[in-house]
C-alpha cells in the first residue's frame, strides 16, 4: 500500500514495486514530485501502485537510456530478411541517429518528432521517404513502450491531424506503362545498346509474366519449364554490392503460365547462351550481367593502349584501323596490324568475363532509360544527350567510341518517358485488366494475395488460363506485325528470327511419318460411321473426321477407357465378339478407331 513520507518541508509519494522494494514518484525529468500535504502524497502513491498491479507501470529510470544505445540494442535483436535489415540500418544511421542519438528514450516528445520531420522536409527529402523513416522510428519507440521504458509512443501520428492542403501533391506520380508494341521496341533497343540478346528476352519476359526485378535477375535455367516459369528465388542487391539469394517477396512462390511463343523464346535463348555457373552462387542463370566483371581490365593481356604504344600512334588511330580501316593511310594501317600481330592482341579479349548479374542502377541508367527515352542520362559534368545512331539497319545501331556524336546519323524518339523496369510489371497487370482476366488469376501471376471473401470463393480454371494465353499470343502477334511493317528484319538475332514470316508447308511435299507435323490426307470419299452392309471388313480403318488413319503406332488404352467420342452405333453393334474394339489412337484431338476381325 502506498504512503506519504515527510521530507523536510514537503511530502513525497512512496509506492510498492515488488516485495521489499519501494519507489518514489518522480516527474519526466527524474526529479521527485513534492506534495504540500500528506493526503495528496498518499493519493498519488496509491494511483501509481494501481498501475504496478495493473501492469501499466514503467520504470522512470529505464527511460534514461539514450536513443543511440537503445537503437543499437534493438537492431541487434531483429531477425529479418537481409533486405529489411539493410533498410532499417540505413534509416537509423542516416536519419534517426543524427537527430536523436544523445536524447533519452523517455525524454523524446511528440514536439521533438514533429520538429525532426519538418527539418527533413526542409532538406528536400520526398514526403514518402520521410514517412518511411518515421515508421521506423515509430517501430523502435513502440518496442520501448512495451518494455516499460516510456508510457506512450511520441512517433504515433493521430489521424486527422496535420496540414491538409497539398496532400494530393505529396502523392507519388502514377506509374508509366506501355503496350505490347512498346515492350517489343524497348527490348530491341536495350539489346542494341548492350550488343546481345539477353536484354531483349528479359524485357519481353518481364512484360508478359509480370515478374519482379529480383525474380528476373535470379531466374535459374532449371526453373524454365515447357509452358511455364517457376518463381522460387530472387537476387536482392545489398548496399555492399552483394547479390543475396533469398525467397521471393512475401514468400510468393508461384508458377507463371507462359504462351508457347514465349516458352520457345526462353528455351532458344538458354540453348544459344550456354551459360556457366556464376562465381557468387555456383548456379546457372538465364541472364547474365552487362559489362565487365570487377577487375577484368586489370587482367593480363595486350590492350589497345599497348598496341598504340608499339605502333607509335594514338589509341584513336588503332580504333580506326580495327573499325574503319579504309579511313587510315595504308602505311599506318600496316604498322598497326604488325603491332597487333606482335603483341597477340585479341579484339575485346582484354575485357574479360561478363559480370555474373545485372546491377539495378547500371541496367536502369545505361540500358533501360536510353531505350525508353532515347537519351543517355545526365552524369556530371555531361548533360543528358541523345543516343547517337548509325541509321542503317533500322532501328539504328548505337555509335560508339571517340567522336560518336559527330558520326551519328539519327537518334531515337521517346517510347515511354518515365517508364522503369518495375513499370513493366504494372504494364502486365494493365494488359490483363484490358483482357478481362479474373482478379484471382492476376493475383496468382503477380504473386499477390487477396484475403477478401470474394477471393476465397474464386478459383482459377484451365479455361481461364487458356483464354489468357490466347489473348497474350494475339497481342504479341499484332505487335510483331506492326514491327514487321516498320522494317522486315532486326539487328537483334532473337527478334530477327521472330520477324521472319512463317513458312507455309508445300502441299506437294511428302511429310515423313516420324514427323510430329504428320497428318494423313483426307480420302476422296468420306467413309460413313459403322461397317458397310454385307461386309465384315478384316482391316477397316475409320476416322471420325473422315480421314484415313495411317498412324503406324497407335496408343493402347484400357478397354474401360473407351472415349465417349466413338459413335453410339459402333458401340452398340460391335461391342463384343469378333468385331470388338481393338485399338484406339488419338491424332490431333480426334479419336481414331481401328476394327479387326
Amino acid at each position: 500500500m502506498g504512503y506519504g513520507e515527510k521530507r523536510g518541508d514537503y511530502w513525497r509519494a512512496r509506492y510498492k514495486i515488488a516485495p521489499g522494494k519501494y519507489g518514489t514518484l518522480a516527474d519526466e525529468n527524474g526529479d521527485t514530485v513534492r506534495f504540500r500535504t500528506k493526503r495528496a502524497a498518499e493519493q498519488a502513491a496509491e494511483e501509481e501502485e494501481a498501475k504496478v498491479r495493473g501492469g501499466r507501470w514503467h520504470d522512470p529510470s529505464g527511460g534514461q537510456i539514450t536513443f543511440g544505445e537503445y537503437a543499437s540494442r534493438w537492431y541487434a535483436g531483429q531477425d529479418l530478411a537481409a533486405s529489411t535489415m539493410q533498410n532499417y540500418r540505413r534509416h537509423i544511421e542516416e536519419h534517426l541517429l543524427p537527430q536523436f542519438n544523445d536524447a533519452e528514450v523517455g525524454a523524446i516528445t511528440k514536439l521533438d518528432v514533429d520538429a525532426w520531420v519538418k527539418l527533413e522536409r526542409e532538406r528536400g527529402y520526398a514526403p514518402s521517404s520521410i514517412k518511411t523513416w518515421r515508421s521506423t522510428l515509430h517501430l523502435i519507440l513502440g518496442d520501448a513502450v512495451e518494455e516499460g521504458l516510456r508510457e506512450v509512443n511520441p512517433a504515433a501520428k493521430r489521424r486527422g491531424r496535420g496540414k491538409r492542403a497539398g496532400r494530393s501533391r505529396n502523392r507519388g506520380p502514377e506509374k508509366v506503362i506501355t503496350d505490347a508494341l512498346g515492350i517489343l521496341l524497348i527490348g530491341e533497343r536495350a539489346a542494341l545498346l548492350s550488343g546481345r540478346d539477353d536484354e531483349f528476352v528479359a524485357c519481353v519476359a518481364k512484360g508478359y509474366t509480370g515478374m519482379r526485378w529480383g525474380e528476373v535477375v535470379g531466374l535459374e535455367t532449371q526453373f524454365i519449364r515447357s509452358a511455364a516459369v517457376r518463381v522460387e528465388w530472387q537476387l536482392y542487391e545489398l548496399d555492399t554490392g552483394e547479390l543475396h539469394r533469398c525467397p521471393p517477396k512475401d514468400d510468393s512462390y508461384r508458377t507463371i503460365d507462359t504462351p508457347e511463343w514465349l516458352s520457345v523464346l526462353l528455351a532458344r535463348h538458354v540453348s544459344r547462351k550456354k551459360a556457366e555457373p556464376c562465381s557468387c552462387h555456383g548456379l546457372t542463370y538465364a541472364f547474365s550481367g552487362h559489362g565487365t566483371a570487377n577487375g577484368a581490365l586489370r587482367r593480363p593481356g595486350a590492350k589497345l593502349a599497348d598496341v598504340a604504344r608499339r605502333a607509335g600512334v594514338s589509341t584513336g588511330t588503332v580504333s580506326n584501323v580495327l573499325n574503319r580501316p579504309d579511313t587510315v593511310p595504308e602505311a599506318t594501317r600496316l604498322k598497326v596490324e604488325a603491332a597487333v600481330a606482335e603483341l597477340g592482341y585479341v579484339r575485346n579479349g582484354a575485357i574479360g568475363k561478363e559480370a555474373d548479374h545485372w546491377r539495378r542502377s547500371g541496367f536502369g541508367s545505361w540500358l533501360f532509360h536510353p531505350a525508353t527515352t532515347g537519351l543517355y542520362p545526365r552524369r556530371a559534368p555531361y548533360d543528358a544527350h541523345p543516343v547517337p545512331l548509325l541509321a542503317e539497319p533500322w532501328p539504328g545501331l548505337p555509335a560508339r567510341g571517340r567522336g560518336a556524336s559527330q558520326r551519328a546519323e539519327a537518334c531515337w524518339v521517346p517510347i515511354a518517358p518515365g517508364l522503369t523496369p518495375h513499370g513493366l510489371r504494372h504494364t502486365h497487370k494493365s494488359i490483363m485488366e484490358e483482357m478481362g482476366t479474373p482478379p484471382k488469376l492476376m493475383d496468382e501471376r503477380l504473386g499477390h494475395e487477396d484475403g477478401s471473401v470474394q477471393s476465397r470463393y474464386s478459383h482459377v480454371t484451365p479455361a481461364m488460363r487458356r483464354r489468357l494465353m490466347e489473348a497474350l499470343t494475339e497481342q504479341w502477334e499484332e505487335a510483331l506485325a506492326l514491327r514487321r511493317k516498320m522494317a522486315p528484319g532486326s539487328p537483334v538475332a532473337a527478334l530477327d528470327e521472330l520477324l521472319k514470316p512463317p513458312q507455309k508447308p508445300d502441299p506437294g511435299r511428302a511429310i515423313p511419318r516420324s514427323s510430329p507435323n504428320f497428318l494423313p490426307r483426307p480420302p476422296k470419299k468420306r467413309i460413313r460411321a459403322g461397317l458397310p452392309q454385307g461386309k465384315t471388313g478384316p482391316d477397316l480403318l475409320f476416322h471420325q473426321s473422315g480421314w484415313r488413319d495411317l498412324n503406324p503406332r497407335p496408343l493402347r488404352p484400357e478397354r474401360s477407357a473407351l472415349p465417349s467420342c466413338a459413335t453410339p452405333r459402333c458401340n452398340e453393334d460391335y461391342s463384343s465378339g469378333p468385331g470388338a474394339w481393338d485399338e484406339i489412337a488419338f491424332l490431333r484431338g480426334a479419336a481414331t478407331v481401328q476394327v479387326r476381325r
